[in-house]
C-alpha cells in the first residue's frame, strides 16, 4: 500500500524541504485550496475533496468529493477519514500549518486520530516535522537543531531524554506547564526520547 499525503490550504514557502519528504508515488489527497499548491509540489492529485469554499472547484478530470460548507468535518479530517477507509496506513501532512490557529490546532487533532487507529502519521511544515510519541523510543539526530516535546492529551509521563542538552529521566510533562520546549541533540550525538505513558507531540526543527 502506497503512503497517503494530504495536501492542505495553509502557505507553504520552503518547498524543497516539503519536497524531499514526499514521493511522487505516493497517494495525493488535495484539500480545497491545497490545489493551489500542486504546481509547486510537481504531483498530480489522485483525490480532490473540499466544500471549495477558499477556492472554486478546478473541475479536473480527477476523482472528486465536494463537501457541504456546513459540516462537522474540517476537510482536511474528511482527507484524512477517507484515506483511513481506502486503507493507508502511513500518511504525510503538508500545507497544514500557518494561516487561521484554530485549522492549525485542528489538523494536530488529526496525528491524534491516525495514531488512535494505529496508523504512523507526520505533520511537516516549513521549519519542522511533527510526529505522536507514545510507549516508544524515537531518536533526533543533528540535522535538526531543537525538538520540543509538547504534552497536548493531558497525560505524558515516564519521559526520557538522553543525549540531549536537558536531559530527562523518568518526567512528566503536563497540559499547564510546558517545559519541554527547545531541547537540542548533543553535538555528534542522535537524542533518544522515550515516553512510557501517556502520548506527546514530538517536533523537530530542522537546521
Amino acid at each position: 500500500m502506497k503512503r497517503c499525503v494530504i495536501v492542505g490550504g495553509a502557505d507553504i514557502e520552503n518547498f524543497d524541504a516539503v519536497c524531499r519528504k514526499i514521493s511522487k508515488d505516493d497517494y495525493f489527497i488535495f484539500c480545497d485550496c491545497g490545489i493551489r499548491h500542486r504546481e509547486k509540489l510537481g504531483v498530480e492529485p489522485n483525490l480532490i475533496v473540499g466544500d471549495f469554499d477558499s477556492h472554486e472547484n478546478p473541475n479536473l478530470n480527477i476523482e472528486t468529493i465536494v463537501l457541504p460548507c456546513e459540516k462537522d468535518d474540517t476537510d482536511t479530517f474528511f482527507a484524512a477519514k477517507e484515506a483511513v477507509k481506502r486503507g493507508f496506513d502511513e500518511f504525510i501532512l503538508i500545507g497544514t500549518v500557518g494561516g487561521r490557529l484554530d485549522h492549525t490546532l485542528g489538523n494536530v487533532s488529526v496525528l491524534l486520530y491516525l495514531f488512535s487507529l494505529g496508523k504512523k502519521a507526520e505533520m511537516i511544515d516549513d521549519f519542522s516535522e511533527m510526529q505522536i510519541v507514545s510507549n516508544e523510543t524515537v531518536f533526533v539526530d543533528n540535522s535538526y537543531s531543537y525538538f520540543s516535546l509538547l504534552n497536548i492529551t493531558g497525560e505524558a509521563e515516564e519521559i526520557t531524554e538522553k543525549n540531549a542538552k536537558f536531559p530527562l529521566e523518568n518526567a512528566k510533562i503536563n497540559c499547564e506547564y510546558q517545559y519541554g520546549i527547545s531541547n537540542e541533540p548533543l553535538p555528534g550525538k542522535t537524542a533518544e526520547i522515550t515516553v512510557k505513558k501517556g502520548k506527546a507531540l514530538l517536533i523537530k526543527i530542522r537546521r
